[in-house]
């Protein structure tokens, strides 16, 4: 049995996906196009009633939502990948609040900077999405005073928020400013980019993992 993933490379759907390249897991590509909409079709309701990427169908036929959700619904079902520190543990106390961070503060706010006409009306759109990147950056740079490994988030080593903050870290067309603020989110993402197992998706998704000045 396969898991069935909706997304689209770019999306939120690279966390999951490269989750799964991870662990090892027999895995099948639903592309939903973001530029025709077409996640916001009835079709894909039928999927997912929220409208959202990306949606997680397990071999059991479980739907799952939420980017965070499913990263933790994979740690706990294949517990032999190591997505996140062991259970119970400093590491994961840490590695969890700020995955929760960066999904509850930061991830909304990039469908604000995207689509900004659904939280103002038109004229006020283009103010709306540049508070919605001042509150980006000031957020990013408490997760850049944070980062305690080399080059990991951890100062114990990897874990998959390190995953998460480099995906999230390449939206809202921030790149000159990550460039100059964020070099250790940069070298976190370079050798997320890198891993044995999840490179080529990582490639698909989002190019080359380095940030050059």
């Amino acid at each position: 049995m396969h898991y069935q993933l909706y997304g689209q490379n770019g999306s939120g759907s690279g966390i999951v996906e490269m989750a799964l390249a991870e662990i090892g897991a027999n895995y099948q590509l639903h592309d939903v196009v973001l530029e025709t909409n077409q996640q916001r079709s009835s079709e894909y309701a039928r999927v997912n009633p929220q409208r959202k990427l990306p949606t997680l169908i397990t071999p059991a036929g479980e739907t799952l939502t939420e980017s965070a959700a499913i990263v933790l619904v994979l740690d706990e079902r294949h517990p032999e990948a190591r997505l996140l520190p062991e259970r119970g543990s400093p590491a994961r106390a840490q590695a969890l609040r700020w995955l929760l961070f960066l999904s509850s503060e930061l991830y909304p706010i990039v469908e604000i900077n995207d689509y900004p006409e659904r939280f103002a009306p038109d004229a006020s759109a283009p103010a709306v999405r540049e508070m919605a990147r001042g509150i980006w950056r000031e957020r990013w740079l408490l997760v850049e005073a944070a980062v305690a490994g080399k080059p990991w988030l951890l100062a114990n080593g990897f874990s998959w928020t390190d995953v998460y903050l480099a995906v999230l870290s390449r939206w809202a067309q921030q790149d000159a400013w990550r460039t100059q603020h964020l070099p250790k989110v940069g070298a976190i993402t370079a050798a997320v980019a890198g891993r044995e197992r999840i490179a080529a998706v990582w490639q698909r998704h989002h190019g080359t993992g380095a940030d050059t000045p």
